[in-house]
């Protein structure tokens, strides 16, 4: 972690993550693809999402969310992704002869060597292999939900799954969130912690950080005018009226 010091206001609350061992510019430029943001809008304009807009512009890595090929990959970089908390890894493949990106987990370095497919004899680090080959206890990510599918949870910096026990079929697994879940055994799911772990900790520090990330200010309904929210308008503070920005009282269903 990285703390400023406090030469202006807006550097006085700033703490970000050093990732100065990181590459900023992607190796596999045959990886990245326009990425084009809808800013909250729907397919005739409406906005759908509030508070986005702006941000700064960015390329899409394409990831393998998959591993369910028999492969043996060496790491190659460790890469920053602008588009995820989590930083990704840029693999070669021995047999295949060719490169992608996965999720990096926590410890992987330069020139580790991982595998994925069906019945490996080692579990380490990195490796990709169906959930009744990986033992009880042992903490994954990048999980997938169904047979040849591609990974859906557990893939957010810092966060693991366990497996808890084993059925026939099945093998119940918590998540970060303290949830519990089951999923078929034949689907796959990566070993390790994904990386960049201390990503809670940091803090913006200003709004124009905030505006690079593509969101925008929320404003409170009682600030606005009449004109612009149903709770805007009158003299001085006061708690609101308690309605909705299209009207609807919030009042709880009894």
């Amino acid at each position: 972690m990285e703390i400023l010091n406090p030469t202006t206001p807006s550097q006085r609350h700033v703490i970000r993550i050093n990732n100065k061992n990181l590459n900023k510019k992607p190796i596999l430029k045959f990886k990245l693809s326009g990425l084009k943001r809808s800013s909250g809008r729907n397919n005739i304009g409406k906005i759908t999402s509030n508070h986005k807009g702006g941000g700064h512009k960015r390329k899409y890595r394409q990831l393998d969310f998959y591993r369910n090929q028999n492969s043996i990959g060496i790491i190659t970089s460790i890469e920053y992704d602008p588009n995820r908390s989590a930083n990704i890894a840029s693999v070669y493949d021995l047999d295949k002869e060719s490169y992608y990106y996965i999720l990096a987990p926590i410890d992987l370095i330069l020139g580790d060597v991982i595998k994925s497919g069906e019945k490996l004899i080692e579990q380490r680090l990195g490796y990709s292999m169906p959930m009744e080959e990986i033992p009880v206890g042992s903490a994954i990510h990048n999980i997938s939900l169904k047979k040849g599918g591609p990974a859906k949870i557990t893939r957010s910096a810092g966060t693991f799954s366990f497996i808890l026990d084993k059925t026939s079929g099945y093998c119940s697994i918590q998540l970060s969130s303290g949830k519990k879940t089951r999923v078929p055994l034949n689907c796959y799911a990566t070993l390790g912690i994904v990386s960049n772990d201390l990503h809670f900790l940091s803090e913006r520090g200003k709004a124009g950080r905030s505006r690079w990330l593509n969101k925008r200010p929320t404003v409170r309904g009682v600030a606005m005018n009449p004109i612009d929210h149903p709770n805007g308008g009158g003299e001085g503070k006061k708690s609101g009226k308690g309605y909705s920005p299209w009207g609807k009282p919030k009042t709880k269903k009894t």
